[in-house]
């Protein structure tokens, strides 16, 4: 009995034993609850306030309320031109804003139903999505990991969480601390954008600042890039494969990666098929088997109209930012110009037209030999080693091997894959950077610009054959001798002092006392004249030197320089008298320009070609008037109107060849330009409303037909003005058709019958020789 109580009592002891640690345990167990309950009641406050504030500087600053408030972005700055084509972009990132109902509701709703599908129910943090995450990660099931981000949440990393000035010291310590305040930050940023945007301004916002490979940043410019169309565009494949880039641009690029963009455009559509966005399994496999079709193409200034132009201007543009505190690169301008695309696109395709025949000439010319050549015509010896030496491949191999080294001369003649220009198409061949070299001297090059000759307005600029290959622009960058083409300043300036087109002079050339004896100006044909009278419209119409010399020694070099300096030419000219002959380099860009003040009754209307620039939101920032000056008088201008028109009636006018269907009924004025040793040709053509030019020549000065009569204007220039203005006439949608020159408004101060004009028997004044002294 004694031991059935001690036994209860020993149990007793035990179990009271037990309730006593159960008890503590609890008691431990609720104040750890309690403890952990209020440290979270305080901490998780303290930590948000501490991000929100980047408390001693270790989570990295936030962006401002108002930053949130009104999001700002990198924007491409758009160069329109006057008929409102986009012309290219300016860009770091290119980067163009679309609004919501510019959104096709394919692209919307595949963008929801792969990445949010509960987006329009929470408020910027899905808590269902984070517990799904979580059970993911604790039974290591990858398929129901999947992403927590909320398409709002993915706007607040695009924005501004991405920033590295953001980052605070904590997020240096690992990768998970700064993972960490990341998304805090996120969720934070989240909240607020909900709170402040609508939900479809957010869809827009999140699809704008979204990187999509191949420099396409935002929907607009991958739409473009990708397919070719616009976002309001997009069907339901091509939506799909855009939105599955956006979890790994590079990764899932249709260009570079097509097997893993198709396999992922399927992961999206299947998406589409479970939510019912796509009704049937037959329509979902029947989206599955289509290929991507893609209409690649990335945007850059080797491509597209007026590359040469949007090159050029792009200082201009850069300086007038600086000095109104903006970034052309990023704040979304609109830039507005005065080139008009259809004649932009007329003035490449002639330029195109026009040297394609030319180069083949050109080649045939000189098969089996060098064209580079002295004044003498033989080839210059070590031209190709001398050249090389200028290049970047050569700078970069002699800061890599030294001065001395033989490894240079080896490595400049290694052959390596090499895509090449050629008239029929890009070539894929192999060539050392001599090879290179060599290849791309011998090709002929060009220049051609068109403007309004009233408004000063540029229509068209075309800087060279190639713009991805042959990146110097010979409208404004270049100067060359512009030879014959400079003529109508020395006749101008006589003009000015009261001489008359019908005027008659004798061809003999004078004779010029130079520094270190005399100099007689042959004529083009090598004589010093035939001695046979003409007046002063048919001497210009046939490019007599040798009258062009009598005038430049009756009117005076510095007569004729201050003529030309009024009219529009800026460059440095020689007051000597070979100037006479156009031996002082010039820009097609100021020659094209001191022309249209002949054709603007004297008016020198500074070319331009920016008409306004306008802010991101439309407001007009600057509207930009051309310079004018009365240059010349009324009188003067016509008369040289008068005198460049005798290039295409005059019998043996260098203008003459012009096709007929360009002549009728119409009045033109033109002028070729030749050098002495054929390695430039010119060719300037006016009409009542424009005015235009063409040059066209070897790479260096050197490099040039050896017959002058294959290198002269009226055959390498004359043609591509030719082919411009036919195509320019035949498109109805321009405002330039053909016409009359305008007549000064206080009638003629001469008369066009130049049969009353006698042959002066007196010469004398005509064979004095110019004292460089006087």
């Amino acid at each position: 009995m004694s031991t059935s109580n001690s036994s209860k009592g020993t149990i007793l002891q035990k179990f009271n034993k037990i309730l006593l640690l159960k008890s503590d345990w609890f008691k431990k167990a609720v104040k750890a609850i309690w403890i952990l309950f209020l440290c979270v009641l305080i901490g998780v406050p303290v930590y948000i306030y501490s991000v929100r504030f980047d408390l001693f500087g270790l989570f990295g600053g936030m962006p401002s309320l108002k930053a949130i408030e009104n999001p700002e972005n990198d924007l491409s700055s758009e160069l329109i031109s006057a008929d409102g084509v986009s012309l290219g972009k300016y860009f770091r990132y290119n980067r163009s804003q679309v609004t919501y109902d510019q959104l096709s509701p394919d692209l919307v709703n595949t963008l929801l139903y792969s990445e949010d599908h509960r987006f329009y129910s929470h408020s910027g943090l899905d808590f269902q999505a984070y517990l799904r995450v979580l059970y993911g990660i604790l039974t290591f099931n990858s398929s129901a990991k999947g992403g927590g981000s909320t398409i709002t949440q993915q706007l607040a990393k695009n924005l501004y969480t991405q920033n590295p000035e953001l980052d605070g010291s904590l997020s240096r310590l690992g990768k998970l601390p700064g993972r960490i305040i990341q998304k805090t930050k996120e969720w934070m940023i989240a909240l607020h954008l909900e709170r402040n945007f609508t939900k479809e301004e957010i869809i827009a916002m999140y699809l704008n600042t979204s990187d999509f490979s191949s420099n396409a940043y935002g929907i607009k410019v991958a739409a473009q890039t990708y397919f070719g169309k616009q976002p309001d565009s997009l069907n339901l494949e091509e939506s799909a494969v855009l939105v599955g880039m956006l979890q790994a641009p590079s990764f899932y690029n249709p260009k570079r990666n097509p097997n893993n963009a198709l396999s992922k455009r399927n992961e999206v559509l299947y998406k589409l098929l479970k939510h019912g966005y796509i009704k049937t399994r037959q329509e979902y496999e029947e989206l599955k088997l289509r290929p991507i079709e893609l209409k690649y193409s990335v945007e850059n200034h080797n491509e597209g109209l007026a590359t040469y132009f949007r090159t050029v201007i792009k200082f201009d543009l850069m300086r007038w930012c600086k000095e109104h505190g903006y970034d052309l690169e990023e704040s979304g301008l609109k830039i507005y110009t005065t080139i008009d695309s259809r004649m932009q696109r007329y003035a490449e395709d002639a330029v195109a037209e026009s040297m394609r025949p030319q180069q083949k000439i050109f080649d045939a010319h000189w098969k089996g030999k060098n064209p580079w050549i002295d004044d003498e015509g033989n080839e210059l010896k070590g031209f190709l080693d001398s050249r090389i030496k200028q290049t970047e491949a050569y700078r970069n191999l002699l800061k890599k091997y030294g001065k001395d080294s033989d490894s240079i001369k080896i490595m400049l003649n290694v052959k390596k894959p090499m895509t090449v220009f050629t008239w029929k198409g890009e070539r894929d061949t192999l060539f050392s950077s001599i090879d290179s070299l060599n290849y791309y001297k011998r090709f002929l090059r060009a220049g051609f610009m068109s403007m309004d000759s009233q408004t000063g307005a540029i229509k068209a600029w075309v800087g060279d054959i190639n713009h991805k290959y042959f990146k110097y622009d010979h409208v404004r960058q270049g100067t060359r001798q512009p030879g014959s083409a400079f003529k109508p300043f020395v006749y101008g300036s006589a003009m000015e002092l009261g001489y008359n087109p019908c005027l008659k002079l004798q061809d003999v050339s004078p004779t010029f006392n130079v520094p270190g004896g005399t100099w007689t100006p042959p004529n083009a044909e090598g004589d010093r004249g035939t001695g046979e009278w003409m007046n002063l419209r048919q001497a210009l119409a046939q490019s007599k030197n040798s009258i062009t010399a009598q005038l430049l020694q009756r009117v005076g070099a510095e007569s004729v320089v201050d003529f030309a300096k009024r009219a529009g030419i800026r460059s440095h000219l020689d007051a000597v008298p070979s100037l006479c002959l156009g031996v002082s380099d010039v820009s097609l860009f100021e020659l094209v320009g001191a022309y249209s003040t002949f054709a603007n009754l004297g008016i020198h209307t500074e070319p331009f070609y920016i008409a306004r620039i306008e802010d991101k939101n439309g407001n007009v920032i600057q509207n930009f008037v051309p310079k004018t000056q009365q240059a010349i008088s009324e009188q003067t201008a016509f008369k040289m109107l008068y005198m460049l028109m005798g290039g295409v009636e005059e019998a043996g006018g260098t203008s003459v060849a012009l096709p007929y269907d360009l002549k009728k009924d119409n009045e033109i004025g033109g002028k070729t330009g030749t050098t002495n040793n054929a390695s430039d040709g010119w060719y300037m053509g006016v009409t009542h409303d424009l005015v235009s030019g063409a040059w066209v020549g070897g790479d260096e000065r050197s490099i040039h037909f050896r017959d002058w009569s294959l290198g002269q204007g009226g055959k390498t220039a004359r043609p591509i003005f030719a082919n411009y203005m036919l195509k320019v006439y035949a498109d109805p949608t321009l405002d330039y058709k053909k016409g009359q020159f305008r007549r000064p408004a206080t009638g003629l101060d001469m008369t066009m019958d130049c049969s009353a004009y006698e042959t002066p028997q007196d010469t004398t004044e005509d064979t004095e020789k110019w004292d460089p002294n006087l």
